[in-house]
Formats: structure tokens, C-alpha cells, sequence
């Protein structure tokens, strides 16, 4: 493995110019992450099914994105890359000799409570809250952090159960369950590609407020509005207002919904002032 710590041109802040555009080398298709959350360190497993770009030539390395990781693991169809096809920058992760279609699987440890950024994963007043517009993402984990690129998410989250007893992310809800050491799972899906800068995570001690909506055809969709508890006795307008908003979206555009579920956080603590991150808002 090469570590480069030197300045390099490709690590310097630069201006970017539509004229400048070029399509990406490599396409992802499909993204698993497993989250085992921890303030100070936690592991982010991530298995991306990705292909290189039509005409794109067959020596292209792989160039990922990723800003204050740990890598621990970095695997290619199940296989150990070795470490002289792996050059690791402070901004980038680049691997060389990959095939056409694969799948990436990679392990990193992130420090959510140092991370003063406030960029990607990080901890918000006891909570784990991400912010990836415009480019967060790349502090989760290694990816083409760029909004070109469009991939369906599954996602699994691990949590201390009494701490963090609400487990977030876009997409529709799975699987939940208890785990070993006062721990729990939640398991969630996007079916719809999204990029990277939409993906969004929330974990923490959070009271909830219900409703639904039914869709011009008839689909029930779940609302939910996670706060502090002491402002759960506000989320009368916000429910209301989600619903006419939904309504106004078919009645306008003839868009319906389509996930199964619409959550919103909105806690005192949020460092923006709101993300609109697809199924998934967090608000201030």
C-alpha cells in the first residue's frame, strides 16, 4: 500500500467549472453499508457494486473520495487487494488493475465525536445526525462523492439500545432486532437510486408523532416526525402541513410519493438550518 504524504495537485481545493465536466470512469449500482455506530470510533463497512463506464479503458484506475478514514479493509470480489494496487492520499483512494463489473468491499473507522466538521457522520448534543450536501459523504466512507452518480442504498445500523433507541435512515423500513450486549439492528432500503449527498442518518433518544397519507392511487404512506420530547406537542402543524404539501405535489405535478414512509427530525441541536434529504429531512 502507498501512502502518499505529499502535496499533491489532485488534494488541493479547486474551482470547478461546468466546461471542465468528464463523465465518471466507473458507475455504482448498488450500495450496502453496515454502520456499527460508537462515538469515538466507529466502523462503516461498505460493499459497492460498481462497473466501468462503456469506452472507458481498461488500465482506468479506480479514484474514490474519502477525507479522515481508517481504512482497515479493502476487498474486490471477496479478495484481498494487495497492497501495491492501493495508493491512499488525504482525499482520495485509488486502486489499480480492477475488472469491468465488481463488487468493492471496504472497512473504515470513523470519530463521530471529534468530528468538528460537522460534515458526514458526526455527533449532534448525544446524537449521530450526517450532513453530506455537498460532499459529506466522503467522510463516511470511500466513494465517488460526486452527484452524477446515482445508486439504490441498503443500509444497517448498530446501536448502544438505551442510548440510541431510535435508528434512522432514507428508504423504507426492514428488519429490527436485539443484539448481544444491550445493542440493537435496523435495517433500511432505498429502491430508488440517489446520490450521495441525499444519504441520511440519525441515531439517538428521540420522542415520535404519527400520522399518514394516502396517495392519489391509494398507497397509504407512513409520516413520522421525531423531536425532543419536549416539543412532541408541536408536530400538529408539521404533520398538516406534510400532508398538503404531499397533496399539492399531485395536484400540481401529478407526482405521488415514492417511498412507503416520510420522516422528518427536527431537534434544537441541528447545526443547518434544514437538510431536505430525500424521505429523511432534518430540520432545526
Amino acid at each position: 500500500m502507498k501512502t502518499d504524504t505529499s502535496p499533491a495537485d489532485k488534494d488541493a481545493p479547486k474551482t470547478t467549472y461546468l466546461k471542465d465536466y468528464e463523465r465518471p470512469a466507473f458507475l455504482v449500482a448498488h450500495v450496502d453499508l453496515v454502520f456499527i455506530l460508537d462515538p469515538e470510533a466507529t466502523k462503516v463497512i461498505a460493499k459497492l457494486h460498481l462497473s466501468r463506464r462503456e469506452g472507458v479503458s481498461e488500465d482506468t484506475p479506480l479514484v474514490l473520495n474519502g477525507e479522515g478514514l481508517s481504512l482497515e479493509k479493502v476487498h474486490i470480489d471477496g479478495s484481498a487487494v494487495a497492497p501495491e494496487r492501493q495508493e491512499i492520499s488525504a482525499t482520495h483512494l485509488t486502486i489499480t488493475d480492477v475488472p469491468e463489473k465488481f463488487i468493492l468491499e471496504t472497512q473504515v473507522t470513523i470519530a463521530p465525536e471529534q468530528n468538528t466538521a460537522l460534515m458526514g457522520l458526526y455527533m449532534s448534543n448525544d446524537m449521530f445526525c450526517t450532513q453530506c450536501e455537498a460532499e459529506g459523504f466522503r467522510r463516511i466512507t470511500y466513494y465517488p462523492d460526486r452527484p452524477d452518480i446515482l445508486a439504490t442504498f441498503s443500509v444497517r445500523i448498530e446501536a448502544d439500545k438505551t442510548k440510541f433507541p431510535v435508528l434512522l435512515a432514507n428508504g423504507n423500513p426492514g428488519q429490527t432486532g436485539d443484539l448481544a450486549g444491550n445493542r440493537h439492528f435496523a435495517n433500511w432500503a432505498d429502491p430508488h437510486p440517489k446520490p450521495a449527498y441525499l444519504f441520511a442518518l440519525v441515531a439517538g433518544d428521540l420522542a415520535m408523532v404519527d400520522d399518514k397519507f394516502t396517495t392519489m392511487s391509494g398507497r397509504e404512506i407512513a409520516l413520522r416526525v421525531f423531536v425532543q420530547p419536549q416539543n412532541a406537542n408541536k408536530c400538529g402543524f408539521t404533520l398538516d402541513a406534510l400532508k398538503r404539501a404531499m397533496a399539492w405535489d399531485e395536484q400540481v405535478f401529478g407526482r405521488e410519493y415514492d417511498l412507503d414512509i416520510f420522516m422528518i427530525v427536527a431537534v434544537d441541536h441541528f447545526n443547518f438550518g434544514a437538510m431536505e434529504n430525500k424521505g429523511l429531512n432534518i430540520f432545526n
